[in-house]
């Protein structure tokens, strides 16, 4: 059986659970989110937790037990507390700010990059230099974060672009720095 897939999920105070036709929905402070059940699990709600059972033994379903019991906990901690990623800009004139819902990128192109993000996703800019990405949906929070960041990456030479707060770039050695041979 397995391991994270027995563990029962419990509900704090100030989040509603209920489970229909093959659906959950957790609703909480920070928002409302939903999740299709396989028909190989059974979720159900039991005195302030969720307890999700598989139904047959096949490896499929073994497979999917684990997972489904994450996503609830996953949805579960999101509307209670809600989940966030930082990024930071990195290089010389290089900048962020909101304006009208939009996040505007200055990164040393010819032209600013405008990013409008999905419902159910805010975007703060404390500094220029700083952007905060949070929701209540981790898949939502994390997909945006990786999207930024993709507009540019950490170069590997200077490592200008846009980074994770906590990301370390190692930086490659340039041909000036390997010296004359001759």
């Amino acid at each position: 059986m397995s391991r994270i897939g027995r563990k029962p999920v419990p509900v704090p105070k100030g989040v509603e659970v209920s489970v229909k036709d093959g659906e959950i929905k957790v609703k909480g402070p920070k928002g409302e989110l939903y999740q299709k059940i396989p028909p190989c699990c059974k979720v159900t709600v039991e005195k302030e937790q969720i307890v999700v059972q598989r139904i047959k033994d096949d490896k499929q379903s073994r497979a999917l037990h684990g997972t489904i019991r994450s996503l609830i906990f996953n949805m579960v901690k999101g509307v209670s507390e809600g989940y966030e990623k930082e990024l930071k800009i990195v290089g010389m004139g290089y900048r962020a700010r909101l304006e009208k819902g939009k996040l505007i990128l200055n990164l040393g192109f010819s032209h600013p990059v405008e990013y409008t993000p999905p419902e159910g996703v805010t975007i703060q800019t404390p500094d220029q230099t700083t952007i905060k990405v949070s929701g209540c949906d981790k898949q939502k929070v994390g997909e945006v974060a990786a999207q930024i960041r993709s507009i540019k990456k950490p170069d590997p030479y200077k490592g200008k672009g846009i980074r994770y707060k906590d990301e370390v770039v190692k930086l490659k050695v340039g041909k000036a720095a390997l010296g004359s041979k001759g």
